[in-house]
């Protein structure tokens, strides 16, 4: 194809330079967890072909010493091909190929071929696919489920911390039944539990790969062995169970298990979302808002407003869910891209499974410990809220009836009452037995007011 002028610093060759040359579209290259992968996947490749009886031991040793500074980070900079490049990612392959190459080729004295060498019994088209699950199968172990479960018991000491304090519950947004704060916070702890265990089932299915399909699926030039042997040693590195799929042909060509898992990390944005907005809401104010809580202040809130604070981590936890949604919506375009027998949008399917892990791994943490961990509450408005509440009335249904208990609360309302002192002069009851039926605190119990039901 012609000459092409490489820098003289550059450790890639021409193939990489060329995709430099034409792909021009974001200026963002893949991120540094998928180049790990994909030298992890060269360093099984090596040894494995080495073990047998395909590759020199000399070479062999040397593509995985090289293979390994890659995956520690080392020469992050010789990798500048753009996400938006090739669908296959073999411009991205060629890269870390040919990096290796002439790290090899340095250590150890001989040519060392990027081709033959580093790349004998691979594809881009089996390489890239299986880095796509790699990577983001570390990436969940090492940094989501982590952050996730770090998120789950900040929330559970607060909710323990929080047992007896009882605020107004809302729906529509507007006044319900009371509840108490712990049991307000559980529900968002059962929602990562929940999130977390979803991801984890995710994870397993990540661990099936396309290696040993070679070009279509049917594994030519890769030995019978390449596959098992390959995903072995990468047991070893990571410690997770990595295996050949049953059906190489269906893992080259689609990319369900990266949907299946970007649908899961909608999932837990979705979650995320709910429990950012209910801390704003919580917060809002102090004066004009709800006020129930005092999120930690963290910086000015308006550049002209003195004294005005926001809640900024919710708001970032908020932004960076939403683009977590807008990646899934990607990656459910690039899965349905699989013709034949490839899938032609794998670098973008990379780029944004990895970016949304990292996304949501950043946002739990941040959430936990800037936000939630550090919150105060608001007693006198929780219980001023409290006593004003005409849903109280509620409780009154079993005794007085669904209409009599509507004229309580409206006249309570219209008055600007507690719902105690409307009901003393509306039902004749017993004050003992009103107090019983509205106190908050045991409303929050459920059943029947006022029975052992």
């Amino acid at each position: 194809m012609g000459d092409v002028q490489v820098p003289g610093d550059a450790l890639y060759g021409a193939q990489t330079q060329r995709a430099v040359d034409n792909f021009h579209f974001s200026g963002q290259p893949l991120p540094q967890a998928f180049i790990r992968a994909v030298a992890l996947i060269k360093q099984a490749a090596a040894g494995a072909n080495r073990e047998l009886g395909l590759l020199p031991a000399g070479l062999a040793q040397a593509i995985e010493t090289a293979a390994q500074r890659v995956a520690d980070g080392e020469f992050a900079d010789q990798f500048p091909v753009d996400v938006y490049q090739t669908g296959s990612g073999t411009s991205t392959n060629m890269n870390v190929n040919e990096v290796l190459a002439r790290l090899a080729s340095d250590s150890a004295g001989v040519a060392v071929s990027p081709n033959d060498h580093v790349n004998m019994g691979q594809s881009s088209n089996d390489v890239i696919p299986s880095a796509i699950h790699v990577s983001a199968a570390i990436a969940l172990q090492e940094r989501l489920l982590p952050a996730l479960e770090e998120l789950q018991q900040t929330i559970a000491a607060r909710a323990a911390d929080l047992q007896s304090v009882v605020k107004t519950g809302r729906t529509h947004l507007m006044d319900a039944m009371p509840l108490t704060m712990a049991q307000e916070l559980q529900a968002w702890q059962s929602q990562i539990a929940f999130c977390r265990e979803t991801l984890q089932s995710g994870q397993q299915q990540l661990l099936a790969l396309a290696q040993g399909g070679t070009a279509v699926g049917t594994g030519i030039n890769a030995h019978p062995e390449l596959a098992s042997r390959l995903c072995a040693r990468l047991q070893q590195t990571t410690g997770l169970g990595f295996h050949p799929g049953d059906n190489r042909f269906a893992l080259l060509a689609g990319q369900e298990r990266a949907l299946l898992v970007s649908g899961q990390l909608k999932t837990l944005a979705a979650a995320l979302i709910k429990i950012a907005n209910d801390l704003r809401w919580m917060n809002s104010g102090p004066l004009a808002g709800l006020g129930e809580i005092a999120l930690p202040a963290l910086q000015p809130g308006s550049s002209i407003m003195p004294g005005k604070v926001n809640p900024v981590i919710p708001e970032a936890v908020c932004m960076s869910a939403a683009q977590v949604i807008g990646y899934d919506a990607a990656i459910t375009v690039a899965a349905q891209s699989g013709n034949f027998q490839l899938n032609v949008m794998l670098p973008l399917v990379a780029n944004n499974l990895l970016q949304g892990i990292d996304l949501l791994s950043n946002a739990a943490v941040s959430l936990a410990r800037q936000a939630i961990d550090g919150f105060t509450v608001n007693h006198a408005n929780l219980e001023q809220a409290l006593t004003r509440n005409p849903v109280l009335v509620t409780a009154l249904n079993a005794e007085v009836g669904y209409l009599k208990a509507a004229a309580i609360a409206k006249r309570a309302y219209a008055e600007n009452r507690p719902i105690l002192e409307v009901a003393r002069e509306e039902t004749g009851l017993p004050e003992e037995r009103l107090q019983t039926l509205l106190d908050p605190a045991l409303l929050t119990a459920g059943g029947i007011p006022g029975s052992d039901r």
